[in-house]
């Protein structure tokens, strides 16, 4: 399969909205664990009971993984909703499969990493639902690297696209993001099929383009130490 990155975020974007993994509500802000107010929602954990549109976006991603990360050996699942999306894609690409504890599980081999991993620096991609600033991925990139992996790449079906620490989050990493979709694109294609009314869609563009100060203007206060 080979089609355009635009393309691809486009069709992923209607999936997340189609499957209703991604809601819109200006009225009644949902309230994140981060402490965040926000007029969206996208819970990619959905997705795994459409068959035909998990097929579809796991095809787009392990074209992408192909083409862009060629010299990986092993796909990497976070806990817990990387797990699924690592192996769909570790079966499309026929490679071993991990999936990465947020701690060592603390009985037996205190395992972080489940699966196995003889093949001393062999490159390992992260595979996760979605981001937001990233700051989350380290747990799981910093575990792998210490079992003696390289990683230098991440994918994941969502990124929200609107926290300039997302970026900055993977440079410091070391880390390249790989995303299918993004809130500009998952915007721009309610907009043009007119899945919600215009009021609600400006409100939304408002938060994308500055998602703190719309947060603090709705009842938001963000906890230290909490993201995705």
């Amino acid at each position: 399969m080979s089609t355009d990155r635009k393309e691809i975020a486009k069709i992923a974007a209607q999936i997340l909205l189609d499957t209703k993994s991604v809601l819109f509500n200006v009225e009644h802000p949902f309230i994140f664990t981060s402490g965040r107010a926000s007029p969206v929602y996208t819970d990619c954990r959905r997705l795994i009971a459409f068959p035909a549109e998990r097929t579809q976006l796991m095809d787009f991603g392990a074209d992408i993984i192909r083409s862009q990360c060629p010299n990986v050996d092993y796909i990497a699942g976070g806990e817990t909703a990387g797990i699924p999306y690592a192996a769909f894609i570790a079966e499309r690409l026929n490679k071993p499969m991990l999936y990465v504890r947020k701690k060592p599980k603390g009985f037996g081999r205190m395992a972080q990493i489940e699966g196995c991993m003889d093949q001393e620096g062999a490159e390992a991609i992260l595979v996760e639902d979605m981001q937001s600033d990233g700051a989350s991925k380290k747990v799981f990139i910093d575990a792998l690297r210490a079992a003696g992996a390289q990683i230098n790449h991440s994918f994941v079906i969502f990124h929200y696209g609107i926290f300039p620490s997302s970026e900055a989050n993977m440079k410091a990493m070391g880390v390249t993001l790989h995303a299918l979709t993004t809130f500009w694109d998952v915007l721009a294609v309610a907009r043009e099929r007119n899945y919600f009314d215009t009021a609600t869609l400006d409100e939304v563009e408002k938060f994308l383009h500055a998602p703190e100060d719309w947060s603090n203007a709705h009842g938001g206060q963000v906890k230290e130490g909490i993201s995705h």
